[in-house]
């Protein structure tokens, strides 16, 4: 039995008698206080930067600007060369009219993301790299590769209109979609056309860009 536990009972006693012990009830007093109190503080956490939390479990967000039109995965990867980055770590950003804006990139660690910056530093003098959060990641879609955007089709045109562009061209004609983008001085109709691979989208962008789709010469490119 604890000393408090000792006290409660010997000043019962002394009730009993008619003899309070002031020695047990002034230990009583002193020491329920702070039992109770131990019981229902709690120990507040120091705050850590959401980032450094991130980082510290695992993969690491960034996102790089300043990257030319034409850039593909490959040219990320080798531009961060030691990152230890796939392309399945790179997402490009793009705006409505689907120019690419931003590229996003997920790195597997801290140290990846440091090693990053310090390579953008040396030779990356036109990019610049930001942390980003996980939530703007999985908002983007991934195209890899292997989708084709037809810039500049009529606004008259079909879906069997784009069949046909696209004849000789291995792809998913029910994949077709169609759509208006403001430009100038009209409005522009654009598709998206998906290709079983990479390398079929690839070949469909080069033996079909600037060719006539009805009266209207087509821009063909591949989104990333």
């Amino acid at each position: 039995m604890n000393l408090l536990g000792r006290n409660v009972l010997r000043l019962s006693a002394s009730l009993r008698n008619g003899k309070p012990n002031q020695q047990g009830l002034q230990v009583i007093l002193r020491e329920t206080p702070r039992n109770f109190s131990s019981e229902t503080e709690e120990q507040k956490e120091p705050s850590i930067d959401p980032f450094l939390q991130r980082s510290s479990s695992g993969m690491v967000f960034g996102r790089l600007v300043g990257s030319p039109r034409n850039t593909i995965k490959t040219d990320i990867i080798n531009l961060l060369e030691g990152c230890n980055l796939t392309p399945e770590d790179i997402k490009f950003e793009y705006n409505r009219a689907y120019a690419p804006s931003s590229v996003m990139v997920r790195f597997p660690s801290r140290a990846g993301y440091d090693s990053a910056i310090r390579l953008i530093g040396r030779k990356g003098r036109l990019y610049r790299l930001d942390k980003a959060d996980r939530s703007q990641w999985e908002l983007l879609t991934s195209y890899d590769g292997k989708v084709a955007l037809l810039q500049g089709i009529p606004r008259n045109a079909l879906p069997e209109d784009v069949e046909r562009f696209l004849s000789g061209c291995d792809f998913d004609a029910s994949s077709i979609q169609m759509f208006l983008r403001p430009a100038f001085p009209d409005p522009m109709r654009l598709a998206l056309v998906n290709f079983p691979s990479q390398t079929q989208a690839m070949h469909a962008a080069l033996v079909k860009n600037r060719s006539f789709c009805l009266n209207n010469q087509v821009a063909v490119r591949v989104l990333q």
